[in-house]
C-alpha cells in the first residue's frame, strides 16, 4: 500500500507568489480587492501567494498589469535564476 503524496509547492511558484504578495502588500491592496480585479476569490489569491497553485502566463501577465509592474519582476531573486543581461543576446533585452 502507497502512502498519499504530500505536494509541497515547487520553489519558483512560491518565489512568484511570495513577489505576488509582496508588491500587492506595497500598494496597500487586500486579498479580497485583487480577487476582484482577477474575477476570483481571495482564498485563491492566498493559494497564489503561497505557492500552492502555480499562475498562469495570462494570470501572470494581468497580475502585473494590475499591480503596474513588469512581468520578470515576479521572477527576480528566484532561486536558480540568471540574470537576462549576462545570458541573453543584446538585442533580447531591449
Amino acid at each position: 500500500m502507497s502512502k498519499p503524496k504530500t505536494k509541497t509547492p515547487n520553489p519558483i511558484d512560491k518565489h512568484v507568489g511570495s513577489r505576488l504578495r509582496m508588491r500587492r502588500m506595497m500598494l496597500g491592496m487586500s486579498q479580497e480587492k485583487l480577487g476582484e480585479a482577477f474575477g476570483l476569490t481571495f482564498q485563491q489569491v492566498q493559494k497564489y501567494e503561497k505557492g500552492m497553485n502555480r499562475i498562469s502566463a495570462s494570470r501572470l501577465q494581468q497580475a502585473a498589469q494590475i499591480l503596474d509592474v513588469s512581468v520578470p519582476f515576479f521572477f527576480e531573486g528566484a532561486p536558480g535564476g540568471h540574470e537576462l543581461s549576462k545570458t541573453a543576446p543584446r538585442n533580447l533585452c531591449q
